[in-house]
This record gives C-alpha cells, structure tokens and sequence, in this order.
C-alpha cells in the first residue's frame, strides 16, 4: 500500500453509512464543493476526521476508546453531508469550543473549495446547559407590561455623528411619538462626541419625561460593544440608570463574550438585543461560511432576548423564506427537519428570542412586513423611515404607530390615512417602495 493511498483509507474509517446516530450526539449538516483532485467520499471522510479526533495520517496513539468518539459521515449526497459527533466530545455551556470543532480547521482545507455549515442538531443535554434568554418573549409582559406586541424600536439617524443632545431631541421626538425603544445603531459606541456614561445619563432623563409625557414605559437598546470587562461595566451603569435593555454587536464582540454578558444581563435580570453586524462576511453567500439559520440557533442558545433576522421588503439581503425560517426558530419550542438544509431541533425549557425586522424599513411597508413574520412576538425597527418623514421624528414615529394600527385592524393604508395625517405624508414620500 503506498502512503498515499494509506490516507485516503484512513479517512475512509470515518464513513459509516450505515450507522443511526443518537438523539444524544450532535449533528451537523453541510455543503460543500470538493477540490477536483479528489473524490467525495474522501472529502466527506476529511470532514469528518478533522472535525473530531483524526488528522492527516494514521495514529500510533489511537486506542478503541478514542477511535470510537470519531465523527462519522453517515448520510450525503454529492455536494451535501450529514456527520454526527457523540457528546463527549463537547464541553457544556461552551459554543467558542463547539464552533472550534464543527466550524475550525476543516474550513482551511485543501480538499474543499468551498464548505458551509448550514445547521447542526444540538441533542437536549447539551441545550440544558445553557440558560437561554432571560426574558426573550417575555420582555412584552415583563418591561412593557403589555398583553402583546410588535414592540416599536426607532435608531436615531445619522446612526453616528450626532452629540448627546442631539441624539435625545430625537429620541424624545421618537418616544412622544409612540416608539418604544429607542437603539443606538452598531457602530455608535463612545466616541469624542457623543460619550457613552454622558448618553446613558442624559437618555436616563429623556426617557423619564417621555414616560411622564406618554404614560407609557419606554427603554433603550444602548450599545455597550467594547472589550469584555469594559461592557460589563457599560452594562452595570446602564441598569443603574434604569434601563432594563442593552445591546451587543454579537458577532463583532464573539461568542465568549456574548456569553459572558448573558450571565451579566442574568444577574441584572435585564434584556440583551442582538444587533448582527459583520454576519454577512461569512453567512451572505449559500456555498460557504456559516448560515445565518445556524447563528440564530446560536444565539437563542446562548441566551440573546432578541435577534435581527431581516425584513424581507427593506435594504439588507433577507430572502422570504430564510426570514420565516428563522423567526420559526427562534420562537417555536420543536423545529422538524425539513427542505434538506434545516435539521431538528428540541429547545426543552429555553425560551424564545424576539425576532427584529431591521434595515430599510418605512410605514408604507409595516405592514407587508407583519404578514410575512404572522406573529405579534417580535420587534419592529425603523430608522430613517421615520426621520426621513417630511415632518420630522416625531411625526414619522406617529405614522408607524398609524401603519400598525391599519394592520391591527385589518384595513388598507390609504383608508388610515384618510383619519392618520402624519400616515398620509409619509406614503406621499415613500408610498410602497422596497429599499435596496
């Protein structure tokens, strides 16, 4: 046998197609495009020898015991495998080492040109060792204290650049005008101009007298993304100034620290939004990387209350079916397989995270965007479609309360606007235009 062909056998010990995993092992489903030097079952054997406990070459150091936590190849197709990996692989309460085995080194190799992880079945012992959301759903109830949703949120616009004074004249326009939450967008942080301990102060009072103003409860999805010890402490001073929310950059910050706050939001009892950015580096294109599907299992997992997923009528990349498929996963308590690319998934006593439709959003499309998620658990976010409103904030916040209120009570746009002025200006700007 000459030493090449002693590794691809090698590799060939991980395919098992006949083996009928348990509902104890993880297993992960994922695309690939092979490099045109090799065949597919010594691709799919690479996959699953890399991923687990094997290496280029045959092992003196291998025992029974070893060889029998391998991962193994068990079902694929030409472009397509399943692989299932026993639990004791895995740490508990530990997604950066999951990510490390079935999203590591086995995207480097040279055997793939491409490879996406597209979703992984996480068996129910595993999911009982994380907490999942603190209040997820029920942050309606809980912060609100109302029956149901949508939550209203508004980012104030331009997202960066303006001052602290600035930045609360808008969010007081937004929350007089009926918004709920009022979020800083991703990459507002701290910067000379707008200093993040002066913001949360300063919105401390704004909200105050919003509330006052309204009667109604209002909070704020403040951005405390920075280095982990420095968000706790963002984090603590945002509950001592009432705020029962904050706001992560979860990809940017990473999955230790994401973990590390949804302890901080735990003992705090406070709520942690999700804003995605940078996840389209590796989720945007469907023959390699991460699904953004799998990210969002991620995230519930870990314990993120809510979640942007898309919108599917605004300006970020959001296919119809993706958006469904990921405000199911997020809310529904058993996922079934289904379509090949979605695997299933028990979530035990986790509770669900909100999903946020995000990005391009304007009153002349709230309510397309509300049939498609059929669901009032979730949080609408609308940014430059209300302070783009020919009136300003404030009358821009009060037509997306009007296009909800169309949808609330099943008529058209045109027949609220006949009794909503601030709606009618708005569809005379925008009408039903989708961004791109």
């Amino acid at each position: 046998m000459t030493k090449d062909k002693e590794k691809i056998e090698w590799y060939h010990d991980f395919i098992d197609r006949d083996y009928k995993p348990g509902e104890d092992e993880i297993i992960a489903l994922y695309y690939f495009d092979k490099a045109d030097e090799v065949s597919v079952d010594d691709t799919i054997g690479r996959l699953a020898s890399e991923s687990s406990i094997g290496t280029w070459t045959t092992l003196e150091t291998l025992d029974d015991r070893i060889f029998g936590m391998r991962g193994r190849a068990f079902s694929n197709t030409d472009d397509m495998v399943k692989i299932s990996y026993p639990l004791i692989l895995w740490e508990m309460n530990n997604v950066p080492q999951l990510m490390s085995g079935i999203a590591g080194n086995i995207f480097g190799m040279k055997a793939v040109k491409s490879l996406r992880l597209v979703d992984a079945t996480l068996p129910l012992d595993y999911v009982k060792s994380f907490k999942g959301p603190n209040m997820g759903t029920e942050a309606i109830k809980k912060i609100f204290k109302r029956k149901e949703g949508p939550l209203l949120a508004c980012v104030p616009k331009p997202k960066i650049g303006m001052t602290v004074e600035q930045h609360c004249q808008v969010a007081w326009d937004a929350w007089t005008g009926g918004v709920d939450l009022i979020k800083d967008d991703e990459n507002l942080t701290s910067q000379s101009f707008n200093k993040f301990q002066a913001r949360v102060e300063e919105m401390a009072k704004t909200r105050d007298k919003a509330e006052k103003e309204t009667g109604d409860i209002k909070d704020a999805l403040i951005n405390v993304t920075a280095e982990t010890k420095e968000m706790e402490k963002r984090t603590k001073l945002i509950h001592d100034h009432g705020f029962r929310y904050f706001m992560i950059d979860v990809v940017t910050t990473g999955f230790s620290a994401v973990q590390t706050l949804r302890e901080v939001a735990g003992d705090l009892d406070m709520a942690i939004h999700a804003h995605r950015a940078m996840h389209a580096t590796f989720t945007k294109h469907y023959t390699h990387g991460i699904s953004m599907y799998f990210l969002a299992k991620l995230m519930r997992l870990i314990g993120l209350d809510n979640l942007h997923i898309g919108t599917v009528v605004g300006k970020l990349d959001s296919p119809k079916q993706d958006v469904i498929d990921m405000k199911n996963l997020l809310l529904d308590q058993e996922i079934t397989e289904s379509d090949g690319r979605k695997l299933k998934q028990s979530w035990g006593s986790i509770k669900g995270t909100l999903p946020v439709a995000s990005g391009g959003l304007h009153p002349g499309v709230l309510p397309e965007v509300m049939t498609v998620y059929n669901t009032s658990d979730m949080i609408l976010q609308v940014g430059g479609g209300i302070h783009g409103h020919p009136d300003g904030t404030h009358a821009g916040a009060k037509a997306s309360v009007q296009a909800l209120e169309a949808w609330r009570e099943d008529i058209s746009l045109e027949d609220k606007a006949k009794s909503a002025p601030e709606l009618a200006k708005a569809l005379g700007k925008w009408g039903y235009i989708r961004p791109i």
